[in-house]
């Protein structure tokens, strides 16, 4: 059965990678793009695209209705570092960008939504270590507040209204392909550009700060094999926890120097020090890797070796 997809938000860093893979998956026709900016030309040129607020319900319904999107991706949202400067913004687009979807899922509209959560939904009183699918959530920044309300209303609409939502917990991401986008997790793309331009990275986190890591190409096919999974496979309608690996500053420091020997780093944490120590070092994903077999394939080694390669390129052009 075909299926027409909606991405909303997806010139932003996952929704830009998942709007290319879908397009390559089921045909670019298939998938809509929308967002607030349509300065992303090569989203706007390779298939149908919709310059679209995620808080304008009225919008989305005619862009639904006009497309026959049953499948809707909400991208859209004010990540974890930007979210602190703007708080109510943060909560304003976070929530509504949510309600709007889920809306129209119990209307009848949509048949099928992807919401991402985040490793933010946990905070300093939960057990950083492998962190279990159920535990203590208590964030600290609105932007994990967000998430976890989310995560809730997501489950809530499932229990009464049958809407069948899905959502992984991403980690941070890591991709060549498109810029950090405001997060705190963001060095890890950063500081691959600093390397090949300047050498050197002023790191905003201290040297030992561990955290959950993923490469953008198993997010994406983890959001893929999520959504292709049957219902009955679906066991949690919060949230699934998801995992990779986990590194520090330093230990990403040292495998990019493995292959670029002079490059140096220093430390300078601020704000978004605070936000990682509220996050979790590892993750326990077990639920995931049993309910629609999710695994990864990047570690550290084979995930820097991508972004060198293929960042070398992109300065070289």
């Amino acid at each position: 059965m075909s299926t027409t997809s909606l991405i909303i938000g997806a010139s932003g860093q996952i929704g830009t990678e998942l709007t290319k893979k879908l397009r390559a998956t089921y045909g670019e026709n298939s998938v809509i793009a929308s967002d607030i900016r349509d300065d992303n030309t090569a989203l706007v040129n390779s298939g149908p695209f919709k310059r679209m607020d995620a808080m304008d319900y009225n919008a989305i319904k005619d862009c639904v209705t006009q497309y026959n999107v049953d499948t809707v991706y909400l991208m859209a949202a004010m990540l974890s570092a930007t979210g602190e400067k703007y708080p109510e913004k943060a909560w304003h687009l976070n929530m509504t960008s949510l309600f709007n979807v889920l809306n129209l899922a119990k209307e009848g509209f949509i048949k099928k939504i992807f919401w991402p959560s985040s490793i933010a939904v946990f905070g300093p009183t939960t057990p950083r270590e492998q962190t279990p699918q159920y535990t203590i959530m208590e964030p600290t920044t609105v932007y994990g507040i967000t998430k976890q309300v989310g995560e809730r209303w997501c489950e809530y609409y499932f229990n009464n209204y049958g809407v069948d939502v899905r959502s992984i917990r991403y980690p941070g991401i890591i991709s060549w392909k498109t810029l950090p986008g405001g997060g705190t997790t963001d060095y890890a793309i950063d500081i691959y550009h600093k390397a090949l331009e300047t050498g050197t990275y002023d790191c905003f986190l201290k040297d030992n700060t561990a955290l959950p890591m993923m490469f953008m190409d198993d997010a994406i096919n983890a959001t893929v094999n999520l959504m292709d999974a049957k219902p009955e496979q679906v066991k949690i309608r919060s949230s699934y926890n998801l995992a990779a690996i986990s590194f520090t500053p330093s230990q990403l420091a040292k495998s990019i120097q493995q292959h670029l020997p002079n490059f140096t780093i220093s430390y300078t944490p601020d704000f978004r020090q605070q936000i990682a120590e509220s996050w979790p070092k590892s993750i326990n994903d077990a639920q995931a890797r049993l309910d629609w077999g999710w695994k990864h394939s990047f570690d550290m080694q084979s995930i820097t070796k991508e972004m060198l390669s293929q960042l070398q390129k992109k300065y070289q052009d």
